[in-house]
């Protein structure tokens, strides 16, 4: 796996953190895709563009909030800031006070932060990004922009439902580049092994399964490879299948997002980072519910809208 890309620039290597360059990557192309959907269907590609910007900004906001609020991190952002020494970082003595500067306790074999940092939530480059947040937040953001534009509001969601797809395929090739969003233990003959110091040797070390997380992890679920493959068929399926039998706008949109509500909630059993949950669920299953209830939803508001203007 590849934490980084090294790009050369003016006999720098300068590096490219792998995940937030398969973000962006993809971002790219789906604001290509959005803008030629724009001009093919008689709407500004200009605003187009400016409307994916400040979609994937609204992304980034709503992800990293879902993350500090639901994935059990939460305490952990405000005692750093107000009181760190009830922080525990799961590290070994040495990543500790040389790595971290950080402060061993011997007794708890943990490592605490010396010094407050009430910044930390805002740290992007530390990670931290739950993908339902980001789409709540950039879909509230949406209602308001499409409505203030008068643009079909019907027609701008298929848009968004086979580029999303596709989108969240570049998003999670990024993870699996990152190490992040593992699987659990398998020995199918598909499983991977990540890096010494990856997240998934972490949790390994830390569930007991390892040593020490300075050594490649057992094999794993490479479930960031399922999600990307179950993006790339939904992408396809609604754009080359749904959208040319669609009965009426909205119902690309409406498929695309259900399937993906039922992968992601297949998917999240066998995944095995940490993450917050509740009644035996993840919280990406438990919005998975709520998904498929708005997709309900969103399917009969679509179909009577057509109906009237029928």
């Amino acid at each position: 796996m590849h934490s980084g890309f090294d790009i050369p620039l003016f006999g720098v290597d300068l590096r490219l953190p792998a995940y937030t360059t398969m973000l962006v990557a993809g971002f790219v192309i789906v604001i290509f895709l959005a803008r030629r959907w724009a001009l093919r269907n008689g709407l500004h590609g200009g605003r187009m563009v400016d409307f994916g910007i400040l979609m994937f900004l609204w992304g980034i906001v709503g992800s990293r909030l879902l993350h500090i609020v639901a994935d059990g991190h939460f305490w952990d952002y405000v005692n750093v800031c107000l009181d760190p020494s009830k922080v525990d970082w799961r590290v070994d003595e040495r990543e500790c006070t040389a790595t971290l500067r950080g402060a061993w306790d011997a007794v708890e074999g943990v490592c605490h932060p010396i010094q407050s940092n009430c910044l930390a939530a805002f740290d992007l480059t530390a990670g931290g990004f739950a993908y339902y947040g980001g789409f709540i937040a950039a879909a509230l953001f949406s209602i308001w922009f499409v409505k203030r534009h008068r643009w079909p509001a019907g027609k701008v969601c298929d848009m968004a439902g086979f580029t999303i797809s596709l989108g969240l395929v570049w998003g999670r090739m990024g993870c699996f580049l990152a190490s992040c969003c593992f699987g659990a233990r398998t020995d199918l003959p598909f499983a991977v092994r990540f890096p010494s110091g990856s997240a998934a040797s972490r949790q390994q070390w830390m569930d007991g399964l390892l040593g020490t997380y300075r050594v490649e992890s057992l094999p794993v679920h490479p479930t960031q490879i399922y999600e990307a493959l179950s993006s790339l068929a939904i992408a396809a399926f609604v754009y080359f299948v749904v959208m040319p039998r669609k009965r009426f706008d909205g119902q690309v949109f409406v498929v695309a997002m259900s399937l993906y509500a039922i992968a992601r909630f297949a998917v999240e059993f066998i995944r095995r980072d940490e993450r917050g949950g509740l009644l035996g669920l993840s919280t990406s299953q438990l919005v998975a519910l709520g998904m498929l209830a708005f997709c309900a939803y969103c399917w009969i508001h679509f179909k009577r809208a057509a109906s009237r203007a029928a």
